[in-house]
């Protein structure tokens, strides 16, 4: 029996010892990581302020690479002119108008291309007149971003479309209910057409017919891009949370590739026979190229040109080699994803287009099977409840009904311990020269008292995958981005805006930035410390000081992190103080009746 004993005492040791390593190693991350920041790549600028800046004085690069099976290295052609606004850009061509529900903007008639496109049902701030997130920006502003579609071919003197093709039309805008035909002709036996519809969401579809009218065969790839100026700076110091940069599914595999990676690689191809996509993406936005899905040899490329002391990033495919016929006409139909990554969005477009993992837009991470379904239930639970707030409070709820049975095992084990204590503290005085007698002793009496000391680990253990995913959701989603609760938190994927140590701004002087500490995270800490000191303290006086300390350092660590995660593990505590409660009330009764844990 002291050879079992003893080993189950490792094994809760080891337990414990687990928990508080796994917890310090979490700090010292974070704690390394807010002292010590990701260097900001430079001359940067978020999507929202794209070509804003009027004062810049470095010339923008224009353009793209089009893609090429001579080449796959070709530099981008760069202009010399200084940058202009944004607005000023715009005026300066011919435009087609663009407008659904959720997007507006503009189509540049020379070359066809995506240059102007505004999200409609999302803005900079909570300020319900300040901009509208941007997203494209044409060649010329300070920050170009960009996508067009196009046809190129091995025959270096046969005129195709590009950048300065003056397309025709008879059409002024562009909407769901009237889509924009095109058309232009290359003087050497060839009529291209190009039919671009929009849904009433964030899809473009673009279909290009080419009719060779002349008397000798021609060989023509179809292909895609999205041209970049410029990467987001971070929006704060837990950068790696979050990816963002190139990325794409090719033979059903997610490609990642951040903005500094690709700085020092210079261009990464992928080669996909089962269909895919691949796009620039941000924490929030998205645009993404979905090429023909049925269409073998799909050659895609990522690739950085710095130009102009500018960073151009680009993503693009080229189709295979289509040959066409004197008299005959082929047609390439492929599209183009602009806007903001909802969930339920981009699971019906996969759904609906075939598009693999296109919901891998959305970086979910590696606890894809939890972080997923909890994004789900939050959208269903926030439009039934109409606060996301609400949501929050409800899941957490439902969570806790779900680990109910593990969890009240648990607690009950904790407890029994606790009522322990008098008893192990009996038995180590009386045999404190004889170890061997007392290992006898202990696992006796837990045997008799029906105690797993090692169950009380279990909570902790259940909490931290769910923790983590529910972290990842707030952070990425959304659909919580600016999303109100009651009182003074209007937007739950920002940390709590109040300050304790200003009485909520009624004392004005400066503040460190680690003593920010808002209301809900110290009600978090309260509630934490209160959790604390209802469970069993650990033998082991390093263990109990580390436990005793861990309110006050989740109080400081989580006051930066969003406020509905905050919120979730308050709530989430005072849930568990509650059921713990119960169960001390009841078992208590019942231990001062009878006056054995056995029995209760």
């Amino acid at each position: 029996m002291s050879v079992d004993f003893q080993k189950e005492k490792k094994e809760t040791n080891n337990n414990v010892n687990l928990i508080v390593a796994t917890v310090l190693a979490i700090l010292a991350v974070f704690v390394f990581d807010y002292f010590f920041p990701t260097p900001e790549m430079p001359e940067t600028k978020t999507a929202a302020v794209q070509g804003q800046d009027k004062k810049a004085a470095v010339p923008a690069a224009d353009e793209a690479v089009v893609p090429s099976l001579q080449s796959m290295t070709t530099a981008p052609e760069a202009t010399a002119a200084t940058p202009v606004s944004r607005e000023a850009k715009i005026a300066e061509d011919r435009r087609i108008k663009i407008s659904n529900a959720k997007v507006s903007g503009s189509l540049r008639l020379k070359g066809a291309r995506f240059d102007d496109i505004s999200l409609n049902l999302y803005r900079e701030t909570l300020n319900p007149d300040s901009p509208h997130i941007v997203l494209f920006s044409p060649a010329g502003t300070q920050n170009p971003y960009f996508a067009e579609f196009g046809w190129t071919s091995v025959e270096p003197a046969l005129p195709l479309p590009d950048k300065n093709t003056p397309w025709q039309t008879s059409s002024t805008e562009l909407t769901p209910e009237k889509p924009l035909v095109l058309t232009w002709d290359n003087g050497k036996g060839l009529h291209f057409t190009r039919t671009i519809s929009v849904d009433n969401d964030y899809m473009f579809t673009v279909t290009d017919k080419v009719t060779n009218t002349g008397a000798k065969e021609v060989t023509l790839n179809s292909y895609g891009l999205i041209s970049r100026t410029g990467a987001p700076e971070e929006e704060n110091n837990f950068s790696y949370i979050s990816f963002d940069g190139l990325l794409g599914v090719m033979q059903n595999t997610l490609e990642e590739i951040r903005y500094a990676d690709l700085m020092e690689e210079k261009q990464e191809s992928f080669t996909t026979n089962d269909g895919g996509w691949l796009g620039i993406t941000d924490k929030y936005w998205l645009s993404a190229l979905v090429f023909d899905q049925k269409a073998k040899d799909v050659n895609t490329k990522f690739s950085y040109h710095n130009l102009n002391r500018k960073d151009v990033f680009q993503a693009d495919y080229l189709l295979p080699t289509l040959s066409l016929a004197s008299g005959e006409t082929l047609e390439s139909t492929n599209r183009l994803f602009v806007g903001a990554k909802e969930i339920n969005a981009l699971d019906a477009y996969a759904e609906e287009y075939n598009i693999p993992r296109f919901d891998l837009a959305i970086d979910f991470g590696w606890y894809y099977f939890l972080t997923k379904p909890f994004l789900y239930i939050l959208d269903f639970l926030n439009a039934f409840l109409g606060n996301m707030g609400l949501a929050i409070l409800v899941f957490a709820f439902l969570l806790r009904v779900l680990v109910f049975p593990i969890a009240n095992k648990s607690y009950v084990s904790m407890h029994k311990m606790k009522l322990l204590q008098p008893k192990i503290k009996e038995l180590t005085e009386r045999y404190k020269d004889n170890r061997q007698k007392l290992s006898q002793e202990m696992m006796a009496l837990y045997k008799k008292e029906k105690v797993n000391p090692a169950s009380g680990c279990l909570p902790a253990l259940i909490q931290i995958p769910i923790f983590f995913s529910l972290y990842k959701v707030l952070y990425i989603a959304i659909e919580l981005r600016q999303a109100p609760f009651y009182g003074w938190i209007h937007d739950l994927s920002m940390p709590d805006p109040t300050s304790i140590f200003t009485l909520c701004g009624l004392i004005n002087w400066p503040v460190p930035g680690f003593l920010d500490i808002g209301v809900w995270p110290l009600i978090m800490g309260i509630t934490m410390y209160i959790q604390f000191k209802l469970n069993p303290q650990p033998a082991d006086k390093t263990q109990a000081m580390v436990f005793a300390w861990l309110p006050v350092i989740f109080t400081f660590m989580l006051a930066h992190f969003a406020s509905g995660l905050v919120i979730y593990w308050a709530w989430s505590n005072i849930l568990s103080i509650i059921q713990q409660r119960v169960i001390i009330f009841r078992m208590d009764r019942k231990f001062k009746k009878t006056g054995k844990l056995s029995q209760i």
